[in-house]
This record gives C-alpha cells, sequence and structure tokens, in this order.
C-alpha cells in the first residue's frame, strides 16, 4: 500500500507550467557547498585521509595485501552493521548481533564438525553449515521480536536479554573453547580471489548491494523508514507495525548468522566468544554513516563507509604500531563528530 498518492487534477484544469530554466539554476558555490557538507562526501573524505595517513606513517599499508586484510575486517562488521541500519532506522536498537554472530558461529561449527565425521564432502558441508547459521541468527531475532511485540519490551531490554543468552549458551555449550575439525578446505575460501577479493567478501559485497536496494527502493524500505519516523503515523497509513519490526529482527538476526559463518571460514573455528563487543562497532559504524538514532533518517552508503573506516583504524593502528586501544579513541571521536554534524543539520533546518 503507497504511504502518499499524488492528488489529481480536476477536469479541465490545466497543469501547472513547467518552471523556468532560472528557477531550477543553483549558483555552483551553493552545490559545492552541499556537496563538501554531505554526510557521504565527508565520510569518503575521511576514509581516504585515513589511507593517506596511514600509508606516509608506514608505506606497507598501501599494499593489496594489506588492503585484503582490511576487507576480511570489514566483512562481519559490514553484515551486523547492515542488519542494525534497518533495526536503528525503524526506531529500535539491536545489542544481540555480536552474540548472535559469535553462537551462529558454534551452532553451525558443531553441525559442519559432524557432517565431516560422517564423511560429507566439504562443498555440502560449508553450505549447509550456512544454512545452520543463517537459521540460528533467524532464530535469535525472531525472540527478539516476540519480546519486543508480544511482551513489548523496549528494544534496548529485549535485546540485551538476548546477548547474555545468546552469548551465555555459546560459553556453556563449548566450555569456552573453539569448535573445530569442520572442512579442511573452508578456510581457504578466505584467500583473495579477485585482487583483495575472497569468495566470502565477494558475497558480503553482494548482500550490502541488495539490503541497499530493499531500504532504498523497495517497500520494505518505505515501511522501515515510515515506522522510524512515526510509528502511529505509519499504523494509520495500513502499514502493520509488529509484523513489519518482525521482519526486521529476523532480518538482523540472519545478517548476524551470516557474520558468524563468516569468521567461521576466516579463522577456521568456531569461536564462542567471536562476537563480544561486536555490537558495539556494528552501532558506531551506523551512527558514524549518518543514520539518526531517533529512527527514520539514514542511508545504506553512510553505513557501507562507516563500517569501511572503522576496518581502517583497525588495520591502520596495527600497522603503525599503536597500541590498538587507541582505537576506541578515535571512533568515540569520529562518533561524537557524527552526531555533532547531526545536530547543526536539525538545527540549520529549523531555523
Amino acid at each position: 500500500m503507497a504511504l502518499t498518492e499524488s492528488p489529481e487534477l480536476a477536469p479541465g484544469a490545466n497543469p501547472r507550467p513547467p518552471a523556468s530554466p532560472e528557477s531550477h539554476s543553483t549558483p555552483l558555490s551553493e552545490r559545492l557547498t552541499g556537496f563538501l557538507t554531505n554526510q557521504q562526501t565527508i565520510l569518503l573524505l575521511v576514509l581516504i585521509g585515513m589511507v593517506v595517513v596511514f600509508s606516509i606513517l608506514n608505506p606497507i599499508f598501501f599494499s593489496l595485501d594489506v588492503f585484503g586484510n582490511v576487507l576480511l575486517d570489514w566483512g562481519p562488521v559490514a553484515l551486523i552493521a547492515v542488519a542494525e541500519t534497518f533495526v536503528i532506522i525503524s526506531g529500535g536498537i539491536d545489542l544481540s548481533v555480536g552474540a548472535t554472530l559469535g553462537f551462529s558461529g558454534v551452532i553451525a561449527a558443531y553441525a559442519m564438525q559432524a557432517m565431516t565425521a560422517a564423511g560429507m564432502g566439504d562443498s555440502i558441508t560449508i553450505l549447509c553449515g550456512t544454512l545452520v547459521a543463517a537459521a540460528t541468527g533467524m532464530f535469535v531475532g525472531f525472540v527478539n521480536s516476540l519480546l519486543i511485540n508480544r511482551l513489548h519490551l523496549v528494544p534496548f531490554i529485549a535485546t540485551l536479554a538476548t546477548l547474555g543468552a545468546a552469548g551465555g549458551m555459546s560459553i556453556v555449550l563449548t566450555g569456552g573453547a573453539p569448535v573445530g575439525d569442520g572442512p579442511q578446505s573452508a578456510i581457504d575460501l578466505s584467500v583473495p580471489w579477485l585482487g583483495p577479493l575472497s569468495w566470502p567478501l565477494i558475497v558480503v559485497i553482494v548482500v550490502v548491494i541488495i539490503a541497499g536496494l530493499f531500504l532504498h527502493k523497495a517497500r520494505f524500505g518505505r515501511y522501515t523508514y515510515a515506522i522510524g519516523s512515526n510509528p502511529f503515523a505509519a499504523l494509520a497509513a495500513g502499514i502493520n507495525v509488529k509484523r513489519h519490526l518482525t521482519k526486521i529482527y529476523v532480518l538482523s538476526g540472519l545478517l548476524s548468522g551470516l557474520a558468524g559463518m563468516f569468521l567461521y571460514i576466516r579463522l577456521g573455528s568456531g569461536a564462542p566468544t567471536s562476537g563480544v563487543g561486536d555490537e558495539l562497532d556494528a552501532i558506531a559504524a551506523v551512527v558514524i554513516g549518518g543514520v539518526a538514532l531517533a529512527g527514520g533518517i539514514g542511508r545504506m552508503s553512510g553505513t557501507v563507509l562507516g563500517s569501511l573506516i572503522l576496518a581502517t583504524v583497525t588495520s591502520g593502528l596495527i600497522i603503525i604500531g599503536v597500541e590498538p586501544n587507541w582505537k576506541q579513541v578515535v571512533v568515540a571521536i569520529l562518533i561524537a563528530a557524527a552526531v555533532s554534524l547531526q545536530a547543526l543539520r536539525a538545527n540549520g533546518k529549523r531555523s
């Protein structure tokens, strides 16, 4: 159902005459200012600036191998950041994405361990492991939706509960030890195949593109923005808000599960502590990318750039020999800058 409809012309009425070319013309200075103050432009300039600085401090950074490592760091963060983008634009938050990542990886690792022991081929084992990871993530996402829609818990509390449950189950099932003995060829998939891109990275890029199309070109995205802007108005417009929120949290779980499988392929095992704290990176990437925590505002391109900036910071600090804990300081500065820019824009629109 369309949220808005164009008014029809009365019979015999003349259509509005086209505006003169002068009315559409914008001074070059205004267009340049608009371009330079665009959130995505600023993020792209920040990303390029970081690459230049890290490359000057250590020329090794500007190499295909390092770019490949940056992208490997980016892959799982990008998936859960995309998940978080849908959730936050809808007016919610999902604190369980990191724990779901780890839990899904562990369950998939056990499934692949059993299939390998049974003599199943590597290809079918990896495929089934991916499906198991995705299904596990979707289950956690569905539990989140039940807590929010049926028990009427606020998303922060609901997903905080599943964060603890999923993270705790990962430790209980494994005793804190990684789960290996899976298909030997799984880790080979993380080897670059096309330039710095491996097969899992290509899958991540395809998923991100599809998610962007869903958010900006499909009814699913329009409903997501509508609910985040005003859930009561969305309900009045005929949108089944609860059902759509269920889809969003299940989608968030699905992407988190795929991120868990991505890490399994990279590490060669399902680590119960993988994903710990990744929910903070996902939220940081989304906020840096310009998504408003209040909901209703944001673009997928911003999330992609935000997650790339985080991955670049992570690898760059290691390459130049800086204590990795400084990453949190850099991320905090970027978040503060992004939120300040959002506030300035909001004040500018009101004035």
